[in-house]
């Protein structure tokens, strides 16, 4: 931990010089870009401080229980079609019903028969027969977010615990997913939490790393919390690259405010992935433009 620490008051021209090379060794320079649909949203039951969809916040969002197979189809078509080369069925709630998870293991049959792109899915917490289900349907991985440190998480989320995330991941894992999590900077955790997260993903050995950034929604518990500042999050990215140099690390929700002008650093700071389009209960920005954006920066997109 106190060596990781060290990186925090590193000059950043140089921290992400480091973090680009290990990009560079470890990854290339072919970025993957993920997309998502909100297959199911708001009166969620968990507390989380930051979530819009939480039944404990009033956010004015939409609220609609889970979509049809051939909706989830259709926006997966459109996203393959707009750049995406993965795409993840997202849902709202601690644990979906029997019923749902075979509802979305028939629609992530069809997607990879029909669409032919690499499919993942956020469902909550998991059983070993859910993720069975979800295996033999032919999802590739599945993304469960620890969103912070454990040390941390009493802070942001009260109604179900760290272990039983760490519990979901494993199960994933134990079937033969692919597993892909991270979390939210910005939250009011101090550097020695975002460090503490990092090493917790290292050792449990995910694929993927998702980073968000908070934008703080109102009537949520943290609508007040400060905008995280660009060069914090430029340094969040590299010191992650540096503690997890195999690993992709996708940038996702809250750059476009967060980082402005800067987000054709992400790629500099570490990052091999791009989220692209809407978020869950947010717009995101311009695919052309994030596609644009990749091209001239002088990289491929994966695929």
């Amino acid at each position: 931990m106190r060596k990781f620490l060290e990186l925090v008051n590193m000059d950043l021209k140089e921290l992400l010089s480091i973090a680009n090379r290990i990009r560079e060794e470890k990854k290339g320079n072919t970025i993957f870009t993920c997309s998502i649909i909100n297959a199911k949203s708001g009166q969620c039951s968990e507390d989380c401080a930051f979530c819009a969809q939480s039944k404990y916040h009033r956010t004015n969002i939409k609220v609609y229980p889970l979509i049809s197979k051939e909706e989830i189809l259709r926006r997966a078509d459109d996203m393959k079609r707009s750049g995406a080369t993965r795409f993840s069925i997202v849902t709202s709630g601690k644990k979906l019903s029997k019923r749902e998870i075979d509802k979305i293991s028939d629609a992530i049959r069809e997607i990879k028969e029909k669409v032919k792109i690499s499919v993942c899915a956020s469902l909550g917490i998991l059983d070993r027969d859910m993720a069975k289900k979800l295996k033999e349907a032919g999802l590739d991985r599945y993304h469960h977010n620890l969103e912070t440190s454990k040390s941390f998480f009493p802070n942001i989320c009260t109604t179900h615990s760290y272990e039983e995330d760490i519990e979901t991941l494993e199960i994933a894992k134990e079937v033969g997913l692919k597993v892909c999590s991270g979390g939210i900077i910005g939250l009011g955790e101090g550097w020695e939490h975002r460090i503490e997260l990092a090493l917790t993903l290292k050792k449990m050995d995910v694929d993927s790393i998702p980073i968000n950034f908070l934008i703080p929604i109102a009537g949520t518990r943290l609508e007040n919390m400060p905008l995280l500042s660009p060069s914090d999050a430029l340094k969040a990215i590299a010191i992650l690259r540096i503690i997890n140099p195999e690993k992709d690390i996708t940038i996702c929700g809250g750059r476009e405010k967060v980082l402005r002008e800067e987000q054709d650093k992400i790629f500099f700071a570490g990052a091999n992935g791009l989220m692209i389009g809407d978020y869950l209960t947010t717009k995101g920005r311009s695919i052309e433009d994030d596609i644009r954006m990749i091209k001239e920066l002088g990289m491929r997109i994966e695929g």
